[in-house]
């Protein structure tokens, strides 16, 4: 857990920070720490993030604890408002990865009225475990003949996260951002918790009350397998497959 935690980026949605150069951005949250302990891909994915940010009050918790370091929350959603502001400013473009046609539509109709600057463009890959060989094909060749500033990649972790790191030498691209939720967020398709929950580290449990049967084991058995992994962490530091 020390290596994720000290990996996370300090005042991230900055220049300084995130300069415009081509960038691996992930996030880190509980359920990630988790997922990370199981899957040596996935961790060696979000340890290769130039930029990691720390989404989630777990993750902030444990940065402090393990690290001494004071983090800010920091979402998928706020690197997604970042960069689209970012590229509004500049007239850049930006293309989005993942979910379905009518997503990917929703979000295309209100990014064109809240970013006018914005060029995007999109594609949906097939909804499958694995992608073959020519379905990643296709997807870098639609990424890559419309060579954007940023690359938004919305297929939930921790897919997404090591479908990036996998291409990322392939990716013609400047920033490479796994976002997840925020696609179905942005779209209108799944409400987001109220902002006072999100700011008060509470977004989780409303996604438990909104989405019980789906979400129970990642929240309740989750929550106590990441407190249980961060007291060992904090007790026998080096120990355990995310140290």
């Amino acid at each position: 857990m020390h290596s994720l935690v000290n990996k996370l980026t300090q005042s991230p949605l900055s220049e300084e920070a995130m300069p415009d150069k081509k960038l691996l951005i992930n996030t880190l949250n509980a359920n990630s720490i988790n997922v990370c302990e199981v899957d040596p891909l996935f961790r060696d994915a979000t340890l290769r993030s130039d930029v990691l940010l720390p989404d989630g009050v777990g993750a902030v918790i444990a940065a402090r604890l393990l690290t001494g370091k004071k983090h800010r929350k920091t979402s998928g959603y706020d690197l997604f408002q970042y960069e689209m502001k970012r590229m509004n400013g500049k007239r850049g473009k930006c293309f989005f990865l993942g979910s379905t046609e009518k997503v990917l539509e929703l979000i295309r109709q209100r990014a064109e009225k809240e970013f006018p600057g914005v060029t995007m463009a999109s594609y949906s890959p097939p909804y499958k475990a694995e992608f073959t060989t020519e379905d990643n094909s296709l997807m870098i060749d639609a990424i890559n003949s419309f060579s954007p500033d940023v690359l938004f990649i919305g297929m939930t972790a921790p897919k997404q996260e090591k479908w990036a790191a996998a291409h990322f030498e392939e990716i013609n691209a400047h920033h490479i951002c796994s976002i997840g939720a925020v696609f179905d967020f942005y779209a209108g398709t799944v409400k987001r918790a109220p902002h006072w929950m999100v700011t008060s580290g509470l977004e989780w449990f409303y996604r438990l009350i909104k989405e019980p049967k789906r979400m129970w084991r990642r929240y309740i058995v989750g929550n106590a397998r990441f407190i249980w992994l961060l007291i060992k962490a904090m007790i026998r530091p080096g120990q355990g497959l995310t140290a």
